[in-house]
């Protein structure tokens, strides 16, 4: 068994036990990948992107698969809402947290892609919701080499066929619009320095190891590459059946065994090992941790086995930021931030503290009928929301080939405590408050914290404004808030897993008390604003 021997170093890494047939991958590869994010179809969330007859000529009328999506721990609900609304289908929240299940047909696979709240994809093989476990490790194991026999893996290989199908043709034309983009795109000096700001930042942020903090501080996330178009080198007298089987047999594999519960007498090493060793035996793949076809995914959380397909090679959340900082949120974050706070159009939507801009961008892409204002008071993290959105921008020029007609969005450096806006003119506020761990300190909260929720009220709209704010610093925040009853009203809590931190979003409701500024309290003149 050649798997078998090629897995033996492999060693566990999960959240309780993750397991895998792949790498971390190195800076090198996680470098790459930020550099293709440029290529990302701005406009890919807006429109649907039909799969041809040809890609499902030969597929069965009316086939109907389960996907799965994993999704910000917290924000089931959210992303459940979404799919239920954009693909009107009925959608179940796992017990396992962070992760839904949802039927489609095949002809709606793109359109899967184009969901801002999931993270990875992945089509069902087969579901398990009570699983027997034996006793032994040893059967155990060995019911797992036997299941991958006995799983119908014909619907879902089709599925991750016409996926990959797919993907070859987005990343063909990506490559024809960076070719005609040299010629058609060319905004002078201003270009250059912006193209040499990405790669000083892209490279002193690769140094320090923070590409992504939420994603996870030691960057545990995998970046793989899809394989291009080699299993198309079949000679054209081959018929189209035996070119189908030689392209199955030339895959290459690795399978990824996620495992939750503290009842299994196995690692997820060594379930994701034995069952590999039986998928390299039925379908003769080969096996390759860092350059593969296939991804076989072996979910268990404590009775339920999921056996599916991954669809996607890296996280969906990477999509608005190519200059990242130290704290940038994820962007299906993002949107399940603004969704708790149900925009409607032209409110007036403020990030104070934005950082990269991953929330103001996020509500820009998918509400452009609300304007969205995106404020920080670090010179350094306002130039990296504005070159976030100035990309944003470039990326649907190059596209459309001509001028764009821009983004509902601004950015501005100001002071959280003195914001230079009206009172009453925001409809909603969405942030994400330092934890007093990577950006400021646990100290510094205690008398950040009341401030901001001060300035905050101020600029709300009384009555009908609400505020979304996230925080690890959950203590803090209470006390601060306890101080402000008379103009903030806690609404809603969802409790949020971010790198392995424990964090809390707050949805907060503006009361209608009017403002009244502490120096105005005291009888002395207050900021005239």
């Amino acid at each position: 068994m050649g798997m078998r021997k090629a897995l033996k170093s492999i060693q566990c890494s999960s959240r309780d036990c993750i397991s895998d047939f792949g790498i971390i991958a190195d800076m090198s590869d996680i470098q790459e990948a930020t550099n293709q994010l440029l290529d990302v179809n701005v406009y890919d969330n807006q429109r649907s992107i039909p799969v041809t007859e040809s890609d499902i000529r030969s597929e069965p009328k009316n086939l109907h698969v389960t996907i799965g999506a994993t999704v910000p721990t917290g924000f089931e609900q959210t992303a459940a809402d979404e799919v239920r609304e954009k693909l009107r289908s009925p959608c179940k929240i796992s017990k396992d947290r962070g992760k839904i299940y949802f039927d489609i047909p095949v002809e709606s696979l793109a359109q899967v892609h184009c969901l801002r709240s999931v993270d990875n994809l992945f089509v069902v093989v087969q579901e398990f919701q009570d699983y027997q476990f034996k006793n032994t490790k040893e059967e155990v194991l060995k019911d797992f080499e036997d299941l991958a026999g006995k799983l119908p893996w014909s619907d879902p290989l089709k599925v991750w066929k016409i996926n990959t199908s797919f993907k070859k043709k987005k990343t063909k034309r990506k490559k024809i619009n960076q070719n005609s983009s040299k010629g058609k795109i060319d905004n002078g000096q201003g270009d250059k320095l912006d193209e040499r700001d990405d790669k000083e930042f892209i490279n002193d942020d690769l140094d320090s190891h923070i590409l992504d903090y939420y994603e996870n501080p030691a960057i545990k996330e995998e970046v793989s590459t899809l394989v291009g178009d080699d299993l198309a080198s079949c000679k054209d007298e081959i018929s189209e059946d035996s070119k189908e089987e030689t392209e199955l047999q030339a895959l290459k594999f690795r399978v990824t065994c996620n495992r939750a519960g503290e009842k299994h007498c196995f690692t997820s090493n060594e379930a994701a090992r034995d069952f590999g060793g039986a998928v390299q035996d039925y379908f003769k793949w080969k096996a390759d941790m860092t350059n593969f076809d296939v991804e076989v995914l072996l979910n268990i959380h404590d009775n339920e086995i999921i056996v599916g397909i991954a669809l996607t090679e890296e996280s969906l959340h990477r999509r608005n930021i190519t200059h990242f900082g130290p704290t940038t949120l994820r962007s299906t974050l993002a949107y399940g931030m603004l969704r708790l706070c149900a925009p409607q159009p032209t409110d007036i939507i403020i990030d104070p503290m934005c950082g990269t801009g991953a929330i103001p961008i996020e509500g820009a892409m998918e509400w452009a009928d609300c304007y969205h204002i995106a404020g920080d008071n670090n010179p350094l993290a306002v130039k990296r929301a504005a070159n976030n959105i100035s990309s944003l921008l470039t990326k649907s020029q190059i596209k459309d080939g001509k001028p764009s007609w821009g983004l509902p969005i601004d950015a501005v450096q100001w002071d959280i405590c003195n914001l230079p806006l009206r009172t009453g003119s925001v409809d909603i506020i969405v942030t994400d408050m330092p934890f007093g761990k990577r950006m400021g300190s646990k100290k510094r909260n205690w008398n950040l914290y009341p401030a901001c929720l001060r300035e905050m009220s101020r600029v709300c709209r009384p009555g009908t404004g609400r505020a979304v704010l996230l925080t690890q610093d959950k203590k803090c925040f209470t006390k601060a808030l306890s101080g402000m009853g008379h103009v903030w009203r806690k609404v809603h809590t969802v409790w949020v897993n971010i790198g392995g931190l424990h964090a809390a979003v707050y949805l907060l409701k503006r009361t209608p008390q009017a403002f009244v500024h502490p120096l105005e309290q005291d009888g002395e003149r207050g900021t005239p604003w």
